[in-house]
């Protein structure tokens, strides 16, 4: 079984979309590998109130090490932090699903 990473933009999304998201990730990974994801949880839905982007990113950064695919959700190059996480994922070997779709 593969350990699945999720990067996606979230600003100005509500829960809902990102999760619907997330669905999306999963079955994309699924047939990406052939094989069964389980799913790190990268939604940070009890973040610190006076949390800072930086927060976000090294949480994200510390999941992504426990990773065996790492899904780039759409509009992920226009995310700092998704990019960021994108270059340690490729850098660091972890196989990478880059969706640029809708």
């Amino acid at each position: 079984m593969k350990k699945l990473f999720i990067s996606q933009p979230m600003r100005g999304k509500t829960d809902a979309q990102i999760l619907a998201e997330r669905e999306k990730a999963i079955q994309s990974a699924k047939d990406h590998t052939g094989e069964d994801i389980e799913v790190i949880d990268s939604f940070f839905r009890d973040a610190p109130v006076d949390a800072r982007p930086l927060w976000f990113l090294g949480k994200a950064l510390e999941l992504l090490s426990t990773a065996d695919v790492a899904y780039f959700a759409h509009g992920w190059q226009d995310a700092r932090g998704c990019r960021i996480e994108n270059q340690c994922a490729i850098d660091y070997g972890v196989t990478v699903i880059e969706d640029y779709t809708e």
